[in-house]
């Protein structure tokens, strides 16, 4: 009977508001609060000054990093002014792989002395030596070659100027010059490890930064012959040229492939008749198709000639692709046609196109044809008979695509995209941290050789994003708040829902397209893309929009309307956005508070600060660096260390708060010394926080009895003040009416899984959050912890049996009727980077499983409780979904994909609903109830009665398919912003230095690589 109902509800919530509000201390704090509001001030936060204050504080710091380039481009090209090349220097230099090894006889090896290495913490306490650098070269580099050793030797001036820039700006990490012969320097010094292969295959000619520095952005179509002629290791070897020369394209650069025997065909149906910007999904599409190509027919490669030709004249009409350079890549193993005609036609007299020629395979009968064609194109002529050779032929290209830039000595400053740092040093244990990087082309500045443009290599060096992002500190941002970064293409640089690795079996791995995800699927509520738009365009502005934000592992979802302000970063690339959320989020509260009066309470055994935040400078000097931030706050404050750096204005908010909420140490000392374990067992720990990221804790019982140990701790992420958001509790409070709590049941486990304690008796732990003020700045949030065994649910009748089970999976029928009756409403939500499982194909001819997604989803009914029934929340799908195929494990991959999810949202308007069910065989009474003051609900049903003939309401997120739009979706082009330079032909620029027969000296470990790769 509802009323009945009603009195159990009511008997529920009063008893649990009273054991809450005693224990947490909410009143005294709101009496705190209450008692010194008249002194208070509440400023309004001015989104777009605070975004154009942090844009101007990332520029200075940006620009620091390009002096310290450009002073390196200028000592590496003296050098080499000065340095005359000897084919027969000998020099010992220190080999990153040999350095400290020994030969049997306890002697150093060749090119291996003794190099002294030390942990440093500024390198995520990386071995490392700040005095030198060392060199790293690719297996397939001779590493005592004389055009090595002579680079070697004269990039040694480099040393001085590393430690140099690294003594006047402490914040700098590393530093590198890659040369354009294939030798990488790096500072600091490290050793550098092989793959489980014993080969190194990191060749700095192939990064990102150094491709885009050399070059710039390039329209290309690259033409293979398919014909008969090409089959077997001809065709392997033109397969791997096209992968290499995809390999040397990034987002500023444009591409398509055609393949040609009888006839001419796209090898991606969909492209046909343009050029695709050359991003990660593109690259890797080809690579896919390239590697089915067949070789059969005969060849004519006028036809693919013409075609290449009018895609590129109408792109460079039509003002599309990146309108710089344009390129034709032939790869073919010879041709004898008449296609003079067709370069008279498309090409000539402006020869506005490129042509790289790739002769494959040992025949030299065709070679003076194919060289012919790249001479009379300003391009380049290769032949290429070995899978050994690749690589170094296709990286002349680039050579020939910088020779503008370098005789006009144009210094073009790049940045590139973000990527994680551990690809440099995949062998050593790298914390997973995004960088971008700035480079700088560095050319020969020798007479002699002026007409032929030589590129001596690139310089670069790595910025950490939480750099930059430690210039909008959290603070100033409010609750919900955040600031982003995005890039020219519209790639997100840094963004707190940016999810870069995926979790393979219990390994971390970067997602594959970790660093081409677009602002569009992070934030995308922006469906008309206008924020995206004046980003890309460098605009500076304002936006208001209605957001759902995902939050606690996508189990819960929070309804905000943000303000979005951005301005672009002057000198580079990038754009800056910070999100202020409406209401609280757009206020500061001033507390005037005395530094005496504050530092005695700073000093309470119970006060912690929030560690990853920035209240003073403690990672430049080595002194500061044991100091945690609440040790470093003191210090200042008691003038202990006057070289300290502090943010006053959020020390002095800590202050404030550490006086207002002092009170709270006494009342839970107090609480915890009078507690009867025997009337309120179950209390553990009350804890609140404050906006300056100040937190404060008390244990009631033993820390040896807590039931979540990780609560709390920096182990724990979720429950504490991060660079990226305030803690899951204090964003839920937010928005919560005032003077209610919210309840949610915590996992102990990573995993998900409620836990058991050893007598078998199921445990629940209960964060309870309370926001104890209606200021318009909810500036703190007051909690307790507490658990509930099975006795104090079943004092009113409730087993704890499906605790923690998503209402819908236990009973669909009770669900379905509550969402007819408006009680929760249903709410879609899409997750942009989801990794879905491509199911093995058994051999039995099963029918195959759906593909299984595993991504930021699941959802919540607001803390209900039941008869029968449930207190809390979902668990994760993939959970369920595994144990399909877990006897294929090892097949199982992993691909980036959309998914949607559903989540489940209460209305709090509607307060009981009460309601029959009909079952087929039987009538399901349920009667659900409100509890005040709570974000729960005491649902009330027949648990007789089986309504299995209503399905379940699951929470699996489903794959989003696009099969009917899917071309359309792959031709699309995004708005981007074209990179400032250009730099296509020049005058004076020797034409007919465009190769010749390629006679490449290499080590031997290279000449049975191709061995070996056949073999298999």
């Amino acid at each position: 009977c509802p009323t009945q109902v009603k009195s159990w509800a009511d008997a529920f919530g009063e008893e649990l508001y009273s054991i809450v509000t005693k224990y947490s201390g909410s009143l005294l704090l709101q009496k705190k609060y209450k008692d010194v509001e008249p002194t208070l001030k509440i400023k309004e936060v001015d989104g777009l000054e605070l975004v154009k204050k942090f844009s101007e504080q990332m520029e200075s710091m940006l620009r620091r990093k390009v002096e310290a380039v450009e002073r390196l481009v200028e000592a590496a090209e003296d050098a080499d002014l000065n340095h005359e090349y000897n084919s027969s220097l000998e020099f010992d230099y220190y080999n990153s792989l040999l350095i400290n090894e020994k030969d049997e006889n306890d002697n150093y090896v060749e090119l291996g002395d003794e190099f002294i290495l030390e942990p440093n913490e500024h390198f995520n306490n990386l071995l490392v030596n700040t005095t030198y650098s060392d060199i790293q070269l690719p297996t397939n580099v001779y590493n005592k070659d004389p055009d090595i050793l002579n680079g070697v030797y004269m990039s040694e001036a480099l040393n001085p100027i590393f430690v140099d820039n690294f003594e006047r700006d402490p914040t700098l990490t590393w530093q590198y010059f890659g040369s354009s012969t294939g030798f990488f320097r790096l500072y600091p010094g490290i050793k550098w490890l092989p793959d489980e292969n014993g080969v190194i295959s990191f060749d700095c000619r192939n990064r990102g930064w150094y491709i885009q520095a050399a070059t710039s952005p390039k329209d290309i179509v690259i033409i293979v012959d398919v014909s008969g002629s090409m089959k077997g290791l001809r065709m392997t070897i033109a397969k791997h040229t096209i992968i290499t020369i995809l390999d040397t394209l990034g987002e500023n650069d444009f591409v398509n492939i055609i393949a040609y025997n009888d006839y001419v065909h796209f090898i991606e149906p969909c492209f046909k008749g343009i050029l695709v910007q050359a991003d990660r999904d593109n690259r890797e599409h080809f690579k896919q198709l390239v590697d089915e190509l067949q070789a059969k027919g005969v060849g004519t490669v006028n036809k693919a000639l013409t075609e290449s030709f009018k895609i590129l004249r109408e792109f460079r009409d039509a003002g599309q692709g990146g309108l710089c350079n344009q390129a034709i890549m032939l790869i073919t193993d010879g041709a004898v046609e008449d296609y003079e005609a067709v370069f008279e036609k498309y090409n000539w007299p402006d020869r506005k196109v490129r042509v790289f020629t790739y002769l494959i395979g040992r025949e030299v009968t065709f070679a003076p044809n194919v060289k012919w064609i790249a001479c009379n194109n300003k391009g380049y002529y290769t032949q290429i008979s070995t899978l050994a050779d690749v690589q170094e032929n296709v990286m002349e290209y680039l050579h020939v695509l910088s020779r503008p830039m370098v005789i006009n000595h144009d210094h073009d400053i790049i940045w590139t995209e973000a990527y994680m740092d551990s690809a440099l040093f995949a062998s050593q244990a790298q914390s997973l941290l995004l960088m971008t990087t700035v480079a700088m082309p560095v050319f020969s500045k020798k007479n002699e050789t002026r007409s032929h443009g030589i590129l001596l290599g690139v310089v670069g060096s790595d910025v950490p994003l939480r750099e930059l992002l430690k210039l909008a500190p959290r603070y100033k941002l409010g609750v919900h708040g955040y600031a982003f970064l995005n890039t020219n293409n519209g790639y997100i640089l840094s963004h707190p829902d940016l999810r870069p690795l995926y979790k393979e079996g219990k390994k971390l791995k970067p997602k594959p397209n970790y660093n081409s995800v677009d602002l569009s699927e992070v934030e995308w509520e922006d469906q008309d893309e206008i924020l995206r738009t004046a980003m890309i365009n460098g605009e500076t502005g304002y936006l208001s929009m209605d957001v759902k934000v995902p939050v606690d592992k996508g189990k819960r979802v929070l309804f905000l309307t943000n303000d979005y302000f951005f301005t672009d970063i002057s000198g580079t690339p990038f754009s800056l956005g910070v999100v202020l959320s409406r209401g609280h989020g757009e206020y500061i509260l001033l507390g005037n508070t005395s530094v005496e009066e504050g530092l005695h309470d700073l000093l309470q055994p119970d006060l912690s600060l929030a560690n990853e935040w920035i209240y003073c400078i403690t990672d430049i000097d080595p002194d500061h660096r044991k100091l945690s931030q609440l040790e470093a706050v003191i210090r200042f404050l008691t003038g202990e260390e006057p070289d300290l750096e502090c943010d006053e204005e959020l020390v002095q908010e800590v202050l404030f708060d550490a006086v207002v909420t002092a009170p709270m140490e006494a009342y839970w000392t107090t609480l915890a010394l009078n507690m009867s374990m025997e009337t309120e067992a179950g209390v553990e720990m009350a804890f609140l926080g404050t906006r300056a990221g100040l937190m404060r804790s008390a244990l009631y019982v033993g820390s040896e009895k807590l039931s979540n140990r990780k609560f709390l701790t920096r182990k724990d992420k979720e429950s504490i003040f991060t660079m990226d958001h305030f803690p899951l509790w204090y964003r839920r409070a937010a928005e919560h009416p005032p003077g209610s709590f919210i309840y949610s049941i915590v996992s102990e486990d990573d995993s998900g899984n409620l836990s058991l304690n050893t007598r078998g008796e199921k445990r629940k732990v209960f964060t309870y959050s309370f926001q104890c003020h209606a200021y318009p700045n909810p500036f703190i949030a007051t909690l307790a912890q507490w658990e509930l065994l099975r006795s104090s649910l079943m004092a009113f009748g409730i087993p704890c049996v499906k605790a923690g089970k998503f209402l819908g999976a236990v009973d669909g029928s009770v669900m379905t009727q509550l969402l007819n009756m408006g009680m929760f409403k249903k709410v879609t939500m899409y997750d942009y980077q989801a990794m879905c499982k491509i199911p093995y194909h058994h051999h039995s001819g099963a029918r195959p499983l759906l593909s299984v997604c595993i991504s930021l989803h699941t959802a919540f009914p607001a803390g209900t409780v039941g008869g029968g029934f449930l207190l809390g929340y979902p668990q994760h799908c993939a959970k369920a979904v595994f144990h399909h195929s877990h006897k294929h494990k090892k097949h199982d991959t992993l691909q980036p994909c959309d998914t949607e999810y559903p989540v489940f949202v209460y209305e709090p308007a509607i307060k009981e609903t009460n309601g029959l069910i009909e079952c087929g065989d039987c009538q399901k009474m349920f009667v659900a109830q409100q509890i005040a003051s709570s974000n729960l609900l005491l649902l009330v049903t027949d648990a007789a009665c089986d309504c299995n003939i209503f399905p379940p309401v699951l929470l699996d997120a489903k794959e989003v398919k696009y099969i009917l739009l899917l071309c359309d979706r792959m031709r699309s082009q995004k708005l981007r912003r074209r990179p400032d330079t250009c730099h296509a032909f020049h005058p004076e620029e020797n034409a007919q230095d465009c190769g010749g027969a390629a006679e490449l000296s290499v080590s031997l470990t290279l000449l049975l690589l191709p061995l070996a790769l056949l073999l298999r």
